[in-house]
């Protein structure tokens, strides 16, 4: 099965619902099917136009422009298939709040927000195949390990103002993660600045730089600790890449099933209690509803780690007697 062929150029106008949006963004609507690095290989070699001129993928699009979109004739294997029934059920039940403007969503651990990166399907993708009819977008994003809160979406102008918000940092942000190790700090505000892509062990990790990072600002907060574990609650000022999962392995205290920044030998001794994923959970967010109001929702844990906790609490009763 070939990509999607497109024989003619298309000129493009924008709407005032789509005002405001990146050109990536814009294509990849408008271009569903065609594999995204063939999206980037047309705006890397000049093909699309906006009002005429070369634009970079991050340019953000005003109304009235107009977007030539390039002939597609694509010998790239498209994405096979459509998500199976069981993605499906899985993100209609995991729907927690929606309304004419947004939805969010107690995404499960294990899940992409979208796909890529040998994942066919995510969060996205599943939305937009159980409705075609409807607009969905990312307000935001989770790794893909990590549960909890998701906000989607569902019209342009909807979209401009979350993004604002996330931008201007009036959303209230709460984790619910298990930290390695006995925590004995109390509460603690972690500003340590945050660079991406830095590869270390042949692998691209996010690094604390306190010369060349961004600002990253976590709150963290226990709420019940053990001998080799804490569970804490963090609230994040920012939002960036693996923020928590960073600033908790740069204070000696790493997320709990973190592969990637966390402590192997602790991962190997709870996976044996039965954590087989990343304590990680985007418990709760507070923020500007796009209609005036405030939006706040809550995602409760999974089963896996409330039983997680049982057991976490049940080995330190037993280390008492």
């Amino acid at each position: 099965m070939t990509g999607v062929h497109q024989l003619k150029a298309r000129q493009v106008p924008v709407s005032d619902d789509d005002a405001g949006q990146r050109l990536d963004n814009f294509l990849l609507r408008h271009l569903r099917g065609v594999p995204r690095s063939a999206v980037y290989r047309l705006l890397r070699t000049g093909q699309v136009r906006v009002n005429g001129g070369r634009s970079k993928p991050d340019r953000r699009l005003e109304s009235g422009d107009q977007v030539r979109i390039p002939p597609v004739k694509m010998e790239e294997k498209a994405v096979p298939g459509t998500p199976s029934a069981a993605q499906r059920a899985l993100i209609a039940n995991a729907i927690i709040h929606e309304d004419k403007d947004l939805l969010v969503i107690n995404k499960p651990a294990g899940m992409a927000v979208h796909g890529g990166s040998g994942v066919s399907f995510g969060v996205i993708e599943v939305l937009r195949a159980m409705h075609p009819e409807k607009t969905f977008e990312l307000a935001h994003r989770l790794d893909r390990e990590t549960s909890g809160c998701l906000i989607i979406a569902k019209r342009r102008p909807a979209l401009r103002k979350l993004h604002a918000a996330f931008r201007e940092g009036t959303v209230e942000k709460r984790y619910l993660t298990l930290l390695v190790g006995h925590w004995d700090h109390g509460a603690v505000a972690v500003g340590a600045a945050l660079k991406k892509n830095q590869v270390r062990g042949g692998e691209r990790m996010v690094t604390v730089d306190t010369e060349d990072g961004k600002s990253a600002l976590s709150h963290f907060r226990p709420l019940e600790t053990q001998r080799d574990a804490s569970f804490m609650e963090v609230i994040i000022e920012t939002g960036r890449t693996h923020q928590i999962r960073v600033h908790a392995a740069h204070l000696g205290h790493p997320v709990a099933g973190d592969d990637k920044y966390g402590d192997a030998e602790a991962n190997r001794r709870f996976s044996r209690l039965g954590l087989k994923r990343m304590f990680l959970h985007a418990s709760s967010l507070t923020m500007p509803h796009p209609n005036g109001d405030t939006l706040a929702v809550s995602a409760p844990l999974d089963d896996e780690l409330r039983e997680f906790l049982d057991v976490i609490a049940a080995n330190k009763s037993r280390g008492r007697r």
